[in-house]
């Protein structure tokens, strides 16, 4: 959710403070991570942040585990990575085509 849709929360019941925390999770600004953490201990308690904490991981392993299996890499994705994919040779893989990409 990006906009106003973030800043509603999107329909959902304390959605802006867990798209707040989601979103966090995935910036380098520990700040923002702290505070998004902070507000989600205060207002729904130590449980919920556990939850939250879980689903937000759970979302990101699952990403990882469908980009280890294959499943066509995003051009975006592709162009960020092009350098680190490059310097640890993962181009060099027999299944990576001329973009990094998977068949």
């Amino acid at each position: 959710m990006t906009g106003a849709d973030a800043a509603a929360g999107g329909g959902v019941e304390n959605g802006a403070m867990l798209n707040r925390f989601a979103t966090a999770v995935l910036r380098p600004d520990a700040a923002e991570l702290a505070a998004a953490r902070g507000g989600i201990a205060d207002g729904l308690g130590g449980a919920a942040l556990t939850d939250t904490a879980a689903v937000v991981s759970l979302f990101n392993a699952i990403v990882r585990v469908a980009d280890a299996t294959g499943i066509p890499m995003e051009d975006h994705k592709a162009e960020a990575t092009a350098e680190f994919r490059s310097a640890i040779g993962v181009d060099d893989f027999a299944a990576a085509d001329e973009k990094g990409h998977r068949p």
